[in-house]
Parts: structure tokens; C-alpha cells; sequence
């Protein structure tokens, strides 16, 4: 297989996708905030409630899903535990274990936040596969967040340098007009 030529990076587009994820993840912190929790506190519920049914929610595994040290996921468990949001059991099978499950009221504030994330979800999708097609494959995303010059819509390319020339020339054009308005006056 013959190696393919490096890839221009297009940083607009992966700056684009981070900004969309920076928004939401904005409005997740103000949600828990306003909700009194910190945001971390709102992912390890979420991250408990969201395992997949073959893996049990145990301090490690919580540590993994955060990206975490052990020892900070127990803190985390630890102010959890002392809002009362959620609750700690030995495991079955290892007793050494310690399982994690929300309690009522770290269900109850679980849906509250979850259904606001939601609905920014939904609102922020057109933006969002935009901006992640764009970063992914920038010739294929047909969604980029700037519309396309209109001889590109025709089919014609233009080369960057072009691109920057026509800008130059219709900037200067404009700083022209400017001048002989000023001087007309």
C-alpha cells in the first residue's frame, strides 16, 4: 500500500469543532453550578448511571471514565457520598470491592441536568457534525461554518493565494472609495 502525501491541517476547522465543544461543555458547568454541584461531581454521575450493563461502577472504573487517579476518584465518591447523591455496597463476588450506585436524589438531580444537555444537544447538532465532519475530512464536510466563494460553487477553484489577492484588492478598493468620499466632502 503506498503511503499517502501529508495532509494540509486545516486549523480553522479544528478550531471550529473545538469551540463547539467548549460551548457546550460551558453550559454543562453552568448547569451543574446552578444546580450545586460541580461539574466533575455532575460527570461521575453521569458516568455511573451511563456504564454499559456489563461493567460494574467501582471507584476504578469510575477513575477510567473520568480520566482520573484512583485517589481522586475516591475524594469524588467521598463529597458525592456526603451530598447523599449517591450510595456505596460491597460487591458480591469480591467483598474488597466497593460499588457505586446513585441514590434517589442523585437520580433525580441525574435527570434534571440531563434533560437541559439534551435539548443543547440538539440544537448545537447541525453545528456540531459540521464542524467535526470539517475536521475529520475538510475535502469531504460539506457543512464547513463558512459559505464557499461563489465561483467555488460554480466548480472553479481558486488557489489560497488568489483567495488572499481578491480579498487585498477589494480591501483596498473599499479604503479608495473611503478616501475620495473624505476628500469629495
Amino acid at each position: 500500500m503506498k503511503n499517502s502525501p501529508p495532509r494540509a491541517i486545516d486549523y480553522q476547522a479544528l478550531a471550529d469543532f473545538r469551540f463547539e465543544i467548549r460551548r457546550f461543555l460551558n453550559l454543562s458547568e453552568r448547569l451543574a453550578h446552578g444546580a450545586g454541584i460541580e461539574p466533575q461531581q455532575h460527570q461521575a454521575l453521569l458516568a455511573i448511571k451511563g456504564l454499559p450493563p456489563h461493567r460494574v461502577a467501582t471507584i476504578g472504573v469510575l477513575a477510567e471514565r473520568l480520566l482520573i487517579q484512583h485517589h481522586s476518584a475516591v475524594e469524588l465518591v467521598n463529597r458525592l457520598d456526603a451530598k447523599g447523591l449517591l450510595r456505596r455496597a460491597r460487591g458480591v463476588a469480591d467483598r474488597r470491592e466497593v460499588v457505586l450506585t446513585l441514590s434517589p436524589r442523585g437520580e433525580t438531580l441525574l435527570k434534571q441536568l440531563t434533560h437541559p444537555h439534551h435539548a443543547a444537544l440538539q440544537s448545537a447538532r447541525p453545528r456540531l457534525i459540521a464542524a467535526l465532519a470539517a475536521a475529520i475530512d475538510p475535502d469531504a464536510a460539506t457543512g464547513h461554518t463558512r459559505r464557499k466563494p461563489r465561483r467555488e460553487r460554480r466548480g472553479k477553484e481558486r488557489s489560497a493565494k488568489q483567495k488572499h489577492q481578491t480579498r487585498q484588492t477589494k480591501a483596498a478598493r473599499s479604503r479608495r472609495r473611503k478616501l475620495d468620499r473624505s476628500k469629495a466632502s
